[in-house]
């Protein structure tokens, strides 16, 4: 497997979890990547939604396990977002 093709296949389950749980349809450029990472034959990507009309604070964790081809999903809720002032000198 390349690095394009878990991507592609891993912003397919973002959009089949979507098209399973909502009304909400969306397309491979609606889903975004924030993080990946190849370890040896194993892949691991945090992605996210550009989904309308609302922003449903979900984060997507896709794992695929290279020794049994296995594909893994997990899906997070946003909590919360806070803004931290920090000094250099600090």
């Amino acid at each position: 497997m390349t690095n394009n093709n878990f991507i592609e296949k891993a912003k397919k389950e973002v959009i089949r979890y979507y098209r399973d749980t909502t009304p909400v349809n969306l397309t491979i450029d609606d889903v975004f990547i924030v993080w990946m990472c190849k370890t040896l034959q194993n892949y691991k990507a945090i992605m996210v939604a550009k989904v309308r009309p609302v922003d449903d604070r979900k984060i997507f964790e896709v794992t695929y396990n290279g020794d049994k081809h296995e594909c893994y999903l997990d899906v997070y809720e946003k909590e919360e977002n806070r803004c931290i002032a920090w000094r250099d000198d600090e």
